[in-house]
């Protein structure tokens, strides 16, 4: 059930004879095949296997690895019963599609769907639990969902923080800042673009005008890339009748759509992007149908996944977070590799949006698991260290550009726990009744906020919250994958992010991406008029630094070929690193443009993830604390791994070019 499913919120039970149009049924494996897929999932990465990069086909997999013929006719038999049709069977065998009423609905899963009003907009969901007979326990995992509630996307329109004696000097950042800050200009130039490579970024809308791409690549440089191609793409299943339908432009969405689709080519300007989304249904929301069509295509399969879109664990639900699992883990046993933004709300992503954390620290379920690389958010701290003058040109060059070189970076945090902007204000700490956080916010009100790039542990990956969105006794994070295990990650049993964090801040110190969404109907929209981009849409969140990743990992797949999930080798490479002592403080973010040349990691180091808070979980002097009893803030940078940005961000020439792959 949706945490939203509340007495007050109830306008009762919907009719019978309504449809309820494609609900995904998760099934899952014997425990002896899921052990036997779990390994070979290792092997694709393991140089010593004789299985390294023998990536499957989703028939392969389902052949191999799926529940037997058998078992999905006793399904699909069941179904039937109760007058529900099955529309699909995913190549993996691990999905089943299927629609009926909301009768039949009730009488196979003795759960009622009700209408609801949240906020004034109207709703549709299951009052109660699904439940399913124990016969199916075995290889039933659960129904994906039952409603209509969306994931949200993670952009942050630019917000100008003028309180005080705020920043008032402004350097936006554009793909030429993000080549030179990166070093992903030497890549270009050696031809090493993303050519022949497929980015797919996943959507809940389609996109406004492809003339956009089209504008922002010519003002940016970019169309010199020849190869670079952009495609809208509404993937249908194999088999069965279709569950994607466009969705078309939704307003809001439409702008993640877009900037993810430039951002992606920002760093890999000569790869096809692809924008695939589908109209969601009153089950099931569309970028989960996207998603699960991209990865049971037959024929090419794309070499990078982007998703910019999150639900926090507690709220999304045990089934739902196993299908996010189970699809990531199917990519990357294709040979995809899924990168997955982590979010805009520090480590309370349960709040992600809000003034204030009440719920305590969660994560978002659509980053969580082993099978995806999480990515993170940071900030530029030149204007904190008061030496932007080092760092950025007064003009910019013919394609935009004013970033001399790698910039030292801190921790996205637009909230008044971010202990510089405290400082920035006078303020020695940001906790209790004397810390920056408590104080009359007349002045500073802008401050009184989550929006800070997410990480922390898995909590709420299975089980269920006994309050609302809080992750507490009912909960369970995802394990700890083993090649987690690094300098500075703790001993805590269980999945932790993000893995790396890049630039993604929405204009706190004065930095903020720039990119072209014509669409005046959006809150930042803009006309792309070629001369004046500095009037361009202005933003930031994790949802850019998730399709700049995905980028450079396109670059790393031309190199090298695919690699599935890279997580096993960024760690790796990373252990590396921070084990080498000539490189422990040589390549520690604070240096900026000193910078050690043989780092791939940039080390955050200062400044923190945690925001803002009131109530009794996980809060202690009005900010976010792993312990409610005493100051230990969730999450400050120190070397090596932290919550607040993973492993750093990346020396794209290094990581690319290094022999680790």
């Amino acid at each position: 059930m949706r945490p939203e499913v509340t007495g007050a919120n109830d306008l009762g039970a919907v009719a019978d004879s309504m449809p309820i149009d494609h609900v995904l049924l998760l099934l899952k494996r014997p425990a002896a095949l899921e052990s036997a897929f779990e390994s070979y999932e290792g092997e694709l990465t393991d140089r010593r296997s004789a299985n390294y990069h023998h990536w499957l086909t989703p028939d392969e997999i389902g052949d191999r690895f799926g529940p037997a013929v058998p078992d999905l006719e006793i399904v699909g038999d069941w179904l039937a019963l109760y007058g529900l049709r099955v529309n699909a069977v995913y190549p993996s065998r691990m999905v089943v599609d299927f629609s009926g009423t909301a009768g039949q609905i009730r009488a196979a899963f003795r759960t009622e769907i009700h209408a609801y009003a949240v906020d004034g907009v109207p709703h549709v969901a299951n009052s109660s639990d699904p439940a399913i007979p124990a016969a199916l326990i075995p290889v039933v995992e659960g129904i994906v969902s039952l409603h209509d509630f969306k994931p949200r996307p993670l952009y942050k329109p630019r917000v100008e923080f003028t309180a005080g004696s705020g920043v008032s000097v402004t350097h936006p950042v554009t793909p030429p800042d993000l080549a030179t800050i990166y070093n992903l200009t030497p890549l270009f130039k050696a031809g090493i673009t993303g050519k022949g490579e497929t980015i797919t970024v996943v959507e809940g809308s389609d996109v406004y005008s492809s003339e956009d791409w089209t504008s922002f690549r010519s003002a940016f440089g970019l169309s010199e890339y020849t190869s670079g191609s952009f495609k809208q793409i509404h993937p249908s299943p194999r088999t069965g009748a279709t569950n994607c339908f466009a969705p078309g432009v939704i307003d809001g969405w439409d702008e993640e759509s877009i900037l993810d689709a430039e951002y992606a080519s920002a760093s890999a300007p000569g790869a096809a992007i692809e924008v695939a989304s589908c109209a969601s249904t009153n089950a099931t929301n569309g970028n989960l149908i996207a998603l699960m069509n991209v990865v049971n295509a037959s024929g090419k399969l794309p070499e990078v996944i982007s998703v910019s879109y999150g639900d926090c664990e507690a709220s999304n639900g045990a089934a739902a977070n196993a299908a996010i699992r189970w699809v990531y883990a199917q990519a990357a046993a294709e040979g995809i590799s899924v990168f997955a933004a982590t979010g805009d709300g520090g480590a309370a992503f349960c709040d992600v949006g809000a003034s204030v954390a009440t719920d305590g620290i969660g994560v978002n379920a659509y980053a969580s698991t082993e099978n995806n690389v999480g990515v993170g958010g940071t900030d530029f701290s030149d204007v904190f260290s008061n030496d932007s003058s080092l760092y950025w040109n007064k003009t910019n060059t013919a394609s935009g550009g004013s970033a001399k070189s790698y910039i030292p970076e801190a921790p996205w945090n637009d909230s008044c726990a971010n202990p510089l902007i405290a400082a920035w204000y006078g303020f020695g700490k940001t906790f209790g009744v004397s810390g920056f956080c408590f104080q009359d916010f007349t002045r500073f009100g802008a401050f009184q906020t989550t929006t800070a790039g997410s990480g922390g542990p898995s909590g709420c990956a299975s089980g269920a919250p006994e309050v609302r969105s809080e992750v507490d006794g009912g909960c369970r994070g995802w394990a700890k994958p083993a090649w987690q295990s690094v300098v500075g990650n703790p001993n805590d049993g269980v999945r932790d992010l993000p893995d790396l964090a890049l630039f993604a801040a929405d204009g706190v110190w004065g930095h903020y991406f720039l990119y072209c969404d014509s669409n005046l109907a959006d809150s930042d929209g803009a006309p792309c008029k070629s001369g004046e981009v500095a009037r361009w849409s202005q933003g930031g969140g994790t949802s850019f630094a998730a399709p700049i990743m995905a980028g450079i990992q396109a670059l790393v797949s031309q190199k090298w070929g695919r690699e599935g999930n890279p997580n096993p080798v960024y760690y790796k490479m990373a252990e590396v690193q921070f084990e080498t002592k000539a490189l422990v403080n040589a390549c520690e973010s604070g240096k900026g443009a000193e910078t050690a040349s043989a780092c791939l990691f940039h080390d955050v180091t200062f400044g923190a993830s945690t925001v803002n808070c009131e109530g009794t979980a996980d809060c202690y002097g009005y900010v976010l604390s792993t312990n409610a009893s005493s100051f230990q803030p969730a999450y400050p940078a120190h070397t090596g791994w932290d919550f607040a940005s993973g492993l750093g961000s990346v020396n794209a020439y290094n990581l690319v070019m290094s022999k680790g792959w």
